[in-house]
């Protein structure tokens, strides 16, 4: 296994991988959606990419937008991945599939387990929980790591949000009851590497299947913008508010936490913690504003 196909090549993930494969022996092969259109499931093909291993990076991940584009959102988060899972069963590769916290309903009052059931709350959810069926069902060598609260030096994502506002406004209201962990891209695209070296020694049975791959640790989001603002300084006044004083579309998990203890049991994989993840990152250029 050397050649990686990596699709959403120019999200934060993606970009990650790109930096992350080739120290790990791998060649990435980076695509965009000029050149895999997961919003037309039926044209993705590899062409001549000829990979040995996939990861899907690639996702409808506007939370609110697909309440009300469910349909786009499942082409993207459900239909996509179960062609590229087709086209790896074909081939006889093994698939990474990346997932997300949103298929629970949030609503536990303890970390989520892989055999917790999930009840997705929301359409975004929903599509991203039907991609995980479509691949296990698609490909037997496919992985799914359902993942959380993802972020990197660049791109859309809370960090970034934060330091633009920061910029700006002197005062910040930050909700404080949504609790989960913060999970650098840069942290998850090593975590992906080193599972993808352990399949280059050869597939097990027991790879298959969903697993957790989040930081260690856990706050909220009002807690990972104090640590954003501690780690960069001066620092907005930041107001604690509830998940009810910033209504949104779509219904967020009040619990977002995962247990990643079946990822270190078979894969031997752990994520830093999530305070040294956010370091990493912002030391990689993320003070700077948006």
């Amino acid at each position: 296994m050397k050649r990686v196909l990596v699709t959403g090549g120019a999200g934060q993930l993606g970009a990650a991988l790109g930096r992350a494969l080739p120290g790990l022996g791998f060649t990435p092969l980076l695509t965009t959606r000029a050149t895999l259109d997961f919003d037309r499931p039926e044209t993705i093909t590899f062409g001549d990419a000829r990979p040995d291993a996939v990861v899907n990076c690639a996702a409808w991940t506007a939370v609110d937008a697909a309440e009300t584009n469910e349909a786009a959102a499942f082409r993207a988060n459900a239909e996509g991945p179960a062609r590229l899972a087709a086209l790896c069963a074909a081939a006889g590769i093994p698939l990474i599939h990346i997932s997300t916290d949103y298929v629970f309903a949030g609503d536990k009052p303890t970390p989520y387990s892989e055999a917790d059931t999930p009840a997705p709350a929301s359409a975004y959810g929903r599509t991203k929980l039907a991609g995980e069926w479509a691949v296990l069902a698609a490909n037997p060598r496919s992985t799914v790591l359902r993942t959380a609260w993802v972020y990197a030096a660049e791109g859309r994502n809370f960090l970034r949000t934060m330091l633009a506002l920061g910029a700006t406004r002197p005062e910040l209201r930050v909700v404080a009851d949504q609790h989960g962990t913060p999970t650098a891209a840069p942290d998850l695209a090593d975590a992906i590497g080193a599972v993808l070296a352990r399949m280059r020694d050869g597939w097990r049975d027991e790879y298959r299947g969903v697993f957790h791959a989040t930081a260690q640790g856990a706050t909220t989001w009002h807690g990972f913008a104090a640590a954003i603002f501690a780690a960069r300084g001066p620092a907005p006044v930041l107001h604690a508010i509830t998940t009810a004083e910033y209504p949104t579309p779509a219904r967020r998990p009040a619990n977002s936490r995962l247990d990643c203890a079946r990822l270190a049991a078979v894969f031997g994989v752990r994520l830093p913690a999530w305070e040294d993840g956010l370091a990493r990152v912002m030391a990689e250029g993320a003070a700077r504003p948006q």
